[in-house]
């Protein structure tokens, strides 16, 4: 939609707008002027249906003169509000501009709720009722579209409530990672480790890791070759919060369990997005719903 937003497309309205009212003056004045000459029994000569005959009425003053005043007023409003392409209007309106002021009010209104957790730590704030209440409220409203609304995630999406954590579970990384959003991408990685029996053999290893069935010969084979992947996932495979590489060694798949679905990673890679929420929440938000996160894989400590 983007291409659509410039100033050819402003001026296209801004022609239209004015044409249109130009087009309703130069109606009111032919309908004002245009004199027709009536029969003696003061038609048109127009007949419909046999008998439906136009009389030569001029046209109701008061029609007339709320012609008049809807031009004016459209005129007026053009002057007053944007109207005209990139003409801002002499009061400066603009929906942004009210959606912000209205966006401003009601956090001012809801601003006493927050005031008295913003210097409570996360651990805190995930043991208080209240504060919790509202956490739950903020995570269905703006979390459990992705993560379910029992914050145990799906295929694709984590599982808040385990304790696994791609970039850290600790509150100010979670904070961090709500505000601004977090990119995980695993780069396709099948050339870099050999052959497709290269590949399979590895799968069988990253099995091996968290003692899920596997094959003890492929895997073994697989070892050397796992050596592309340590980069990120580390020699042992546990994985890197830096990078947000998961551990392997903790039977926890988000992408599915098994060879084929490892394979799969593997050959093509993986890219997954979490959109930052801090144009949808101030700080104190923010901070309420990091702690109802935190508190989901760490309930007793939320609890004493």
């Amino acid at each position: 939609m983007s291409d659509f937003i410039n100033d050819f497309w402003a001026m296209y309205v801004a022609v239209a707008t004015i044409a249109s009212i130009i087009a309703c003056l130069i109606l009111l004045w032919i309908s004002g002027t245009t004199k027709v000459s009536p029969s003696a029994d003061n038609t048109t000569g127009h007949v419909w249906d046999g008998d439906l005959r136009e009389m030569n009425n001029p046209l109701p003053k008061w029609w007339v003169y709320l012609f008049i005043i809807t031009v004016i007023f459209a005129f007026v409003y053009g002057a007053l509000y944007p109207t005209f392409g990139t003409f801002k209007g002499q009061l400066g309106w603009s929906s942004r501009g009210q959606h912000a002021a209205e966006v401003a009010k009601v956090e001012k209104a809801i601003a006493p709720i927050y005031a008295e957790f913003v210097k409570m730590d996360a651990p805190a704030v995930a043991a208080n009722p209240k504060a919790n209440a509202i956490g739950e409220r903020l995570f269905m409203n703006y979390c459990a579209q992705c993560h379910g609304s029992d914050a145990r995630g799906s295929k694709g999406f984590p599982n808040l409530a385990d304790n696994d954590w791609l970039g850290g579970g600790d509150p100010a990384t979670i904070s961090a990672t709500i505000a601004n959003g977090r990119a995980g991408v695993m780069p396709p990685m099948a050339a870099a480790v050999g052959t497709s029996e290269d590949v399979a053999n590895v799968a069988q290893y990253v099995l091996s890791l968290s003692g899920s069935p596997h094959d003890a010969v492929k895997a073994s084979l697989g070892k050397e070759k796992f050596a592309a992947c340590a980069a990120c996932h580390g020699a042992d495979g546990k994985g890197n919060h830096a990078v947000g590489a998961p551990n392997l060694t903790d039977n926890v798949w988000l992408y599915g369990w098994g060879a084929d679905a490892i394979i799969k990673i593997v050959n093509e890679g993986k890219t997954n997005v979490m959109p930052g929420q801090a144009r949808l929440l101030n700080a104190d938000q923010i901070h309420l719903l990091t702690a109802y996160v935190w508190g989901l894989s760490n309930k007793p400590a939320a609890a004493q």
